[in-house]
């Protein structure tokens, strides 16, 4: 069995794979006003759980001020069938955000992240397909706080230049 698995384990090493790690943000405080739905919250859950940077409830104790400016979700027709109905959707999430110090300063100007992915639509199963829209939503919620994260770790040579 372990000479079965001594291969994939190579496979796995040889092209880059590594498991997710803790973030290393450069701020040793964050602050993030309406943390309470939405990305923030999913934002604030991952640097609890995964980081060193503490999410504080007080502006004036942070380093860093975290403002979402905008958070949308559509959908627009991508296709339409023969006779005219609904035959394909794009969703997209749109994430606007920017970070700065209490002073004045920016660690990060303002950053818009867009998310799309497309959906298939049949009318004869719509309560599967609305499920099946709220969970890409929630997948592009989790990949945008992916990307978010990777930003707001790429801010710290910034921060060091300063």
């Amino acid at each position: 069995m372990t000479r079965a698995l001594a291969p994939l384990v190579f496979l796995l090493a040889a092209c880059g794979f590594q498991l997710r790690g803790a973030t290393d943000l450069p701020y040793e405080t964050l602050y993030m006003p309406n943390a309470t739905s939405g990305i923030a919250l999913e934002l604030k859950r991952h640097l609890q759980s995964g980081s060193g940077t503490r999410v504080v409830d007080d502006p004036k104790a942070a380093q860093a001020l975290l403002q979402f400016t905008e958070e949308t979700r559509a959908k627009d027709i991508l296709a339409l069938n023969t006779a005219g109905r609904v035959r394909e959707y794009r969703l997209l999430y749109r994430v606007s955000f920017r970070v700065a110090d209490g002073k004045g300063g920016e660690f990060l100007p303002s950053n818009t992240i867009t998310l799309a992915r497309d959906i298939t639509y049949d009318d004869t199963v719509a309560l599967a397909k609305e499920t099946e829209e709220q969970l890409l939503f929630r997948d592009m919620q989790a990949d945008m706080v992916q990307q978010i994260l990777r930003r707001l770790t790429s801010a710290r040579s910034a921060t060091k230049a300063n």
